[in-house]
């Protein structure tokens, strides 16, 4: 096990030594004691409750008691012999969180798995599907060692790039059904689509289809004009990321993007803020052809993976930008990276400004819309964080990303629900994650507030209050993160992440300068 000075992890079993670990576990019995449970199903709170968990299942969820009366210990599950207790009163316990977009840092951000994955883990993300990275074999050997726990890491579902490995570039339909064999025989879970010619998406995703393997698509603009997010649900695609090739899919009075003359893809500035500008050349908000587009979507059990978060710098440049946890947590690696830049993805910040941002303002009304009525009306959404770009950081952007579903309209239970079990819905592992019943597995949360009265308790630095003492203090932050039944401390993990980022820092002898000044 690693190893980390003054672990706060505090089990009724016995003392831990001056030595602590960051993980512990799994027993063969852990009980949570006295929890308020959120699950992810939809259900409002419970508590308290005892939680019984063996090895790495949920085996028992047991009623106590009731609010504010003493609980008798007659009625509490029995602690076998050698198990361990986590006393949790007055805490919150949920399901472990699905990140549906989570790709494993890069080389270009300077970010490497370990300082990713605590990140995750440090805000109770316990599952991640990446959709593509680095390629299908890097992503498979740490989705075994996290299944084998070897690392600390979440579980992992690899959607590889389409194409990506392929010698060349793949030109005809028959390659893509070959391709999409090859990478199911290298234990692949999906594909990670961009669009493509149309024969050629049909045969991939028909292909997919047929050997019972997942998808999910960025319907980037270059192929978008012949295939858009109807062409793709209707041949089999499982999931959109983002918006892209919705809106599309949504005009009434045209067949492309109202582009300017000028307009280059390759140029960052164009690129993001055209976008800004696409759903306001849809059709409107319950007009027949919305109408009409949501529902074909909702008959095909289609899932939406809007990443709020990743475009929010879009509409609100300064906000994103000094979010207070780049201070500690972002490495300068990833500093550079976010900087305006004719060559980073994302860094498109060449002269953004006030009409650009109240473009994207409107861009998100409408988006939200969309996405609200989608879930009102049965559709499933999910939580997709794409952090690495655009200011937006591994953890951190998958806990914005549940404020922004709060913006669009969801209920907070709703988000929970998008976080968890949607997300595991979503990847056809309901029946092992996504809420917390017996026989799923010991993925959960734990934290002292209640998440659903403010999210901003499950950012890793907290929430901001003051005390009837007049005191400002930081409550929340996930407090333990349990994944196959293995115990970590979240507030360690993160403080492991912090001395990454200082010894980064110290090393390059860097320190945080304002773009464009010396």
């Amino acid at each position: 096990m690693q190893k980390a000075i003054l672990f706060a992890l505090l089990l009724l079993g016995g003392a831990l030594s001056a030595q602590q670990p960051l993980s512990e576990g799994p027993f063969d019995q852990l009980i949570i004691r006295g929890a308020t449970l959120i699950n992810g199903n939809g259900a409002p709170p419970i508590g308290p409750v005892d939680i019984v968990i063996e090895k790495n299942r949920i085996a028992r969820v047991a009623n106590v008691g009731f609010p504010g009366v003493a609980i008798d210990p007659e009625n509490r599950p029995e602690l076998q012999a050698g198990g361990r207790e986590i006393e949790a009163a007055g805490m919150y316990v949920l399901p472990g969180f699905v990140d549906m977009h989570g790709h494993i840092g890069g080389r270009a951000q300077g970010a490497e798995p370990d300082y990713v994955f605590k990140l995750w883990m440090g805000h109770g993300i316990t599952t991640v599907r990446e959709p593509s990275g680095r390629g299908v074999d890097f992503t498979l050997d740490l989705k075994r060692k996290s299944a084998e726990n070897q690392i600390i890491a979440p579980r992992i579902l690899a959607y590889t790039g389409f194409g990506q490995g392929h010698d060349g570039p793949v030109s005809t339909p028959e390659q893509a059904r070959e391709w999409v064999r090859e990478n199911a025989g290298k234990g692949a879970d999906g594909i990670k689509f961009f669009g493509a010619e149309p024969a050629i998406m049909q045969a991939a995703l028909e292909e997919n289809k047929r050997l019972g393997l997942r998808s999910a698509c960025h319907h980037a603009q270059l192929a978008v004009a012949r295939w858009n997010v109807l062409h793709s649900a209707r041949a089999g695609l499982t999931s959109m990321e983002h918006w892209y090739g919705l809106p599309e899919a949504l005009f009434a009075d045209r067949t492309v993007q109202d582009y300017p003359l000028d307009y280059n893809y390759a140029n960052e500035q164009h690129r993001f803020e055209e976008a800004g500008k696409l759903w306001a050349q849809a059709a409107p908000p319950y007009s027949d052809h919305w109408n009409a587009v949501m529902e074909e979507l909702l008959a095909l059990d289609f899932t939406l993976d809007p990443t709020f978060n990743i475009y929010e710098a879009s509409r609100d440049l300064h906000r994103a930008r000094r979010a207070e946890w780049h201070e500690e947590y972002t490495l300068p690696s990833l500093w550079r990276f976010y900087a305006p830049s004719k060559v980073s993805h994302g860094s498109y910040w060449h002269y953004w400004g006030t009409e650009q941002e109240v473009a994207w303002k409107e861009n998100y009304r409408l988006w939200m819309t969309f996405v609200n009525e989608y879930k009102n009306r049965g559709g499933r959404v999910t939580a997709g964080s794409d952090s690495g770009f655009i200011y937006q950081l591994y953890g951190f952007g998958y806990i914005r990303e549940l404020e922004l579903l709060r913006e669009a309209g969801f209920h907070p239970l709703e988000v929970i629900r998008a976080a968890t079990l949607n997300g595991a819905e979503a990847l056809g592992m309901e029946g092992e994650i996504g809420s917390v019943e017996v026989g799923k597995l010991a993925d959960l949360v734990i934290i002292g507030e209640n998440p659903l009265e403010n999210l901003k308790v499950l950012y890793g630095t907290g929430a901001i209050k003051l005390t009837e003492a007049n005191e400002v203090v930081r409550v929340g932050g996930v407090k333990y993160t349990i994944k196959d039944g293995i115990v970590y401390d979240s507030k360690a993990l993160l403080e492991d992440v912090r001395n990454q980022v200082r010894q980064a820092k110290e090393s390059e002898g860097w320190e945080l300068k304002q773009p464009g000044k010396d």
